[in-house]
């Protein structure tokens, strides 16, 4: 199974195709070419193996992001019971 983590764009270089993301709190680089429509800082992407794939709203990277979150609070707590 693969994930594609919400990501928002923090700076874009438009020669290269590359730029900085935000992923939840983790600011990493992201390759931007196979977005074929427009994209800006602030806007939120769909990230796999540091490539963006897609452009996606505000309100869908938002589920998903808590979605994420509480799953990472439920492994943390299982970890924390032994199990």
């Amino acid at each position: 199974m693969c994930l594609a983590i919400p990501s928002k764009i923090v700076s874009i270089d438009r020669d290269t195709c590359m730029g900085e993301i935000d992923t939840m709190g983790v600011t990493r680089e992201a390759n931007f070419s196979l977005i074929d429509e427009e994209i800006t800082v602030g806007d939120w992407v769909l990230v796999h193996v540091g490539l963006a794939i897609s452009r996606i709203d505000a309100d869908e990277a938002q589920k998903t992001l808590d979605v994420y979150q509480e799953i990472l609070q439920l492994q943390d707590g299982a970890l924390n019971e032994g199990g």
